[in-house]
């Protein structure tokens, strides 16, 4: 018996001093900072919002209250920031009157993180200085700074689509990029129903919204121009039997709607996508698509495994010296019982 408990209190000796002995290498090993090289995902957007004046209309819901488009669409963005893996990259931009202005370039989100949701608080509109809205134009001014930027990174657009004047569907800016060149999304916010466009002043103060007699109802085209007879007026010939663009309203111009069919029209021309804004899952998703992907060599951190080895056989340790004390416990408690019996 007294040979049996001795073996046995050899081996506990020697378990413990290889579990100890293992973890403390286990423990070493993660300071070598073991890794494995893979192909990881990244992104690579400048975002640009449309901040003209019918972006301003409160035909989205956030939390079961109305708001503008505007704001739903940074709301979406703010919570897709957090989505996005480690090492991608965000700009931001806005558009107004015919042009794209870029913000700032893209930057690494995680380490931005504060810079950029700063920065997406303060886009509204009163960053816009006329009251223009020449969407086409706009996205292929967005296209053309992102062709300009180190990398070339995807364009997302964000617009109701509304064209402020009215444009002519003989006269549509030409797209002179290469179709397809930069990836991205055109993004379109708002309801399909019409609704009244708030007014502000330069401030953004409210001044209630705009009226028929306030907005071109048609495309300046149409009016045609003064003719050397007093009175008469030159128009194109046969400017009247001409469609309007998609989603457009002739005489309702002073209201507004999500023209889904036109963006859908200018993403086909110059390449890229369209999606709707739905809520920030949505977006979420749209940002992540694997088409929009730079897959890219990164090191993934192994540490965790020999850490978590070190656990292990520590945990191993402390359950076999509570099974040893466990072990004496009884013996002493039966060696009590025998020396009680002989008494």
């Amino acid at each position: 018996m007294k040979r049996l408990d001795a073996a046995l209190a050899s081996l506990r000796r020697d378990a413990d001093r290889w579990l100890l002995g293992g973890a403390a290498l286990a423990l070493a090993t993660t300071f070598l900072r073991p890794g494995l090289n893979i192909d990881q995902p990244l992104f690579d957007h400048v975002v640009v919002f449309d901040v003209t004046q019918s972006m301003n209309v409160e035909d989205e819901q956030l939390d079961g209250k109305p708001i503008g488009r505007l704001v739903f669409a940074k709301h979406a963005l703010r919570e897709a920031l957090l989505a996005l893996p480690c090492g991608s990259k965000v700009g931001l931009g806005i558009f107004t009157e015919y042009r794209s202005f870029l913000l700032f370039a893209p930057v690494e989100v995680c380490a931005n993180l504060g810079e950029l949701r700063s920065t997406l608080e303060r886009i509204d509109g009163r960053m816009a200085w006329i009251g223009n809205s020449e969407v086409a134009k706009g996205l292929y001014s967005g296209i053309a700074i992102a062709t300009q930027l180190p990398g070339t990174p995807s364009l997302v657009f964000v617009t109701d689509g509304q064209e402020a004047p009215p444009l002519s569907p003989r006269h549509r800016p030409p797209f002179d990029g290469k179709r397809g060149e930069v990836k991205g999304l055109v993004v379109g916010v708002g309801d399909l129903k019409l609704s009244p466009i708030p007014k502000t002043d330069p401030l953004g103060r409210p001044l209630g919204f705009w009226g028929p007699d306030e907005v071109l109802q048609v495309d300046p085209r149409s009016l045609g121009r003064g003719a050397s007879v007093g009175g008469e007026q030159m128009t194109e010939e046969g400017s009247a039997s001409v469609a309007p663009l998609p989603g457009a309203t002739p005489g309702s111009e002073h209201l507004s709607s999500l023209r889904e069919a036109y963006l859908q029209l200018l993403a086909n021309q110059t390449g890229l996508g369209y999606q709707r804004l739905g809520d920030s899952q949505g977006f979420v998703t749209a940002l992540t698509a694997p088409s929009l992907a730079r897959p890219v060599d990164a090191r993934a951190d192994l540490r965790f495994v020999p850490a978590g080895l070190a656990l292990l056989l520590l945990l191993t340790r402390h359950g076999l010296g509570r099974a040893s004390w466990r072990t004496r416990a009884r013996q002493w408690r039966q060696r009590l019982a025998l020396h009680a019996r002989r008494a």
